[in-house]
């Protein structure tokens, strides 16, 4: 298994590899634009070490910035700026950046392929919110709410507090850069986590899913129920939420993996509204909303950081269905 995974997940992929499920991966002939969407508490910047990686691969990337207001406004906002994208597309999100892209693709036949990376991937009907309450995690003790007020619109903002940034979202990180990101955060409006998807790409568009095993911003649990709903090619690493910052080596492969795909075949999606194994909670009613924003798979990412690590994978590059 860990051999597979240095195949998988390490390597330059310059040669045809299988995918989850027995696809074989082999370069395109026209490669497509990979457009990377940040989550919550961050910016493009989070993506550096991706961009690096990719760029010197020859892909043209786009990181444009979620404004964070409202998963509604938001995904068509990055709609609109797929609109201006020629070609085929990868379109990759991380954490509640899943959500939105989850969204943005849904009327766009030139996404060729969905990448979630510790993400948000909600079904419809669904929203951060109460994803989080089925599979709780640690983000309730780092989140606090702060009133804003702009152009005649109030509303609320989450902010993390910066002396939990570090355990909660970005523990493989140094101190140092967690207390940096903890002063260079954008807020998230709450509505980007209460507001229900309406459409779920993943139901026709291939998807590929980042595990992060140590993440106690969005449950393991969760990314592997939705990846495994979604029918993703899939694979698990050590790391905090934010991956591509603490791993982008790993990062990069599976995005690679998807932007390298002829033909995916993807598995059979699983039953949706179903939850997995003893982690499930099924009843919202009685809820707090602090307790629904407690749980939600909001992100964490990190800014301006150049930092690279090894990729320290723990299984094959396999579909988790």
């Amino acid at each position: 298994m860990a051999a597979g995974c240095a195949v998988a997940m390490c390597t330059a992929l310059a040669a045809p590899v299988a995918a989850a499920g027995g696809t074989t991966t082999t370069t395109s002939t026209t490669k497509p634009t990979i457009v990377l969407v940040h989550g919550a508490f961050a910016d493009a910047s989070s993506w550096n070490g991706v961009v690096e990686r990719l760029e010197r691969r020859g892909y043209t990337v786009i990181a444009p910035a979620n404004p964070l207001r409202g998963l509604y406004s938001d995904s068509t906002y990055i709609a609109s700026v797929l609109d201006s994208i020629k070609g085929p597309i990868v379109l990759a999100g991380h954490s509640y950046g899943g959500a939105v892209i989850s969204t943005a693709a849904a009327a766009n036949p030139r996404v060729k392929s969905l990448v979630y990376v510790s993400a948000l991937m909600p079904d419809v009907g669904e929203s951060g919110m109460s994803l989080g309450a089925k599979f709780p995690s640690e983000l309730g003790t780092a989140t606090k709410s702060v009133p804003y007020r702009a152009g005649g619109v109030s509303g609320t903002d989450l902010y993390l507090k910066p002396d939990r940034l570090h355990p909660v979202f970005a523990a493989d990180l140094p101190e140092s850069t967690a207390r940096v990101m903890a002063v260079t955060q954008r807020p998230a409006a709450t509505t980007a986590f209460s507001e229900t998807a309406k459409v779920a790409a993943w139901k026709h568009i291939p998807s590929w899913f980042l595990v992060a095993k140590q993440d106690k911003t969005i449950n393991p649990d969760q990314e592997r129920f939705e990846a495994k709903r979604a029918g993703s090619h899939t694979v698990e690493i050590d790391s905090s939420h934010v991956a591509m910052v603490s791993h982008p080596d790993a990062v990069t492969a599976l995005l690679l993996q998807a932007a390298t795909a002829t033909d995916p075949t993807r598995p059979a999606l699983a039953a949706t509204g179903t939850t997995r194994g003893a982690q499930a909670q099924t009843a919202l009613t009685g809820i707090a909303a602090g307790s629904l924003i407690a749980g939600t798979g909001a992100v964490l990412l990190g800014r301006r950081l150049r930092r690279s690590q090894p990729c320290h994978c723990s299984g094959t590059a396999s579909s988790s269905a």
